[in-house]
């Protein structure tokens, strides 16, 4: 039987951060995964460039039922102190949009300084490794792994939602809380695109998949992201999409105004003094692609030259434009979605340590938990402080 201090099971961005951090500070770390190979999701992350902070990460960017449980670990290990690892590794990086930190070259930078880091702590890293039951003995625990008996005095649970399950995503670490008395909040996918099934409305999807319109503003519940929108042949996509899938829930209508920087009204009246005989599909594409233009004009509106046009009709151009409603018949789910809403309830972890507060030596860090940020860096900054700060006591 293999006896060490710490056994952290998910070598996925929270797993290494708590590893390294772990056995910097002199502590016996197991690293564990079922996997063939570590950070799998750090690799395809950000279109492959890895998108690994956000220079304004702050509680206010994460989801969870309990909103001050991510303050004190985000407080203790901020954006800051990853930019200076990564400084110290000279990986070359740079801002996208919207304080969104992004490798200039590969995202395999930002794994392999994790795992560099990892090597000159001396973490035990085993890959290809599963494990089959875990027990509570008097002092820590006792695991059967695929590679034999493992015992440890902290057990650390690091393996992530259910998004993508095609990198090896499960939801064995939700078992184990089940297990030593944990409840769990419903999980459902997020950071996800909308499907769409309204014959219309998917017949204009479909006409225009690969087309992005910038910058619009997409609503729902009282929440609203400015980003940019991608038209699929399922539905729709983009960042203002993936962002408000996570405060969507099925039945519930989404506004879009895909022209938020324009006071619409005045500008279709202004377009009508200085251009009366320009029609307004060519008004339109001057704003979207031609394609785009004439497809809403044939779909929503009656195109006709500018002059030909009542104010009333033109008020109803500018809501149409600015308060476009779509109800989507759902979201493609886990196969696509960024991460997993939902997850072990914090409110029995302890936020200082990310302990469990139902079983001793027991912690949970990163995605598993009922912790979850919006779109652009603040999920992986979530992993690196709640990996950080479970580490300072597993």
């Amino acid at each position: 039987m293999l006896v060490t201090q710490v056994v952290i099971v998910g070598a996925g961005a929270a797993g290494l951060m708590c590893a390294l951090s772990a056995a910097s500070r002199g502590r016996r770390v197991l690293l564990l995964d079922h996997a063939n190979k570590a950070g799998k999701k750090i690799l395809m992350s950000g279109g492959g460039r890895c998108n690994f902070t956000n220079l304004y990460s702050e509680p206010g960017n994460f989801l969870s039922g309990n909103a001050h449980f991510c303050k004190s670990a985000l407080a203790r290990y901020s954006q800051w102190d990853f930019i200076a690892l990564v400084a110290k590794h000279a990986v070359p990086y740079h801002e996208k949009k919207l304080g969104q930190l992004f490798c200039d070259h590969k995202a395999s930078d930002i794994l392999d300084l994790l795992l560099d880091e990892c090597a000159q702590a001396g973490v035990d890293l085993r890959l290809d490794t599963s494990i089959s039951e875990i027990a509570k003995q008097e002092a820590g625990y006792q695991l059967q792994t695929s590679a034999g008996l493992v015992s440890c005095e902290s057990l650390v649970i690091a393996t992530g939602g259910l998004s993508i399950p095609t990198l090896g995503a499960s939801g064995f670490g939700y078992q184990v809380a089940e297990q030593f008395g944990h409840s769990l909040l419903p999980t459902r996918a997020g950071l996800v695109p909308f499907s769409i099934t309204d014959p219309q409305l998917k017949m204009l999807c479909t006409q225009l998949s690969g087309t992005s319109v910038e910058d619009c503003r997409v609503s729902c519940k009282g929440q609203s992201f400015v980003e940019n929108i991608l038209f699929t042949h399922r539905g729709l996509s983009g960042p203002a999409i993936l962002q408000i899938s996570s405060f969507w829930t099925p039945g519930d209508t989404l506004e879009i105004n895909l022209l938020p920087h324009l006071d619409l009204p005045v500008w279709l009246a202004q377009q009508q003094a200085e251009r009366p005989n320009t029609e307004l599909k060519t008004l339109l594409g001057e704003l979207f692609t031609k394609k785009m233009a004439t497809l809403l004009a044939e779909q929503w509106f009656v195109s006709k030259p500018m002059k030909q046009y009542h104010p009333g009709e033109l008020l109803d151009v500018a809501d149409q434009l600015s308060r476009w409603q779509v109800v989507p018949a759902g979201t493609e789910g886990y196969r696509t979605a960024e991460v997993t809403l939902g997850g072990v309830d914090t409110h029995e972890v302890s936020s200082k340590t990310m302990e469990s507060l139902k079983s001793p030596g027991l912690y949970f860090i990163g995605e598993v938990l009922d912790v979850t940020g919006h779109l652009g860096g603040f999920n992986f900054q979530w992993a690196w402080a709640s990996g950080y700060a479970a580490a300072q006591y597993a």
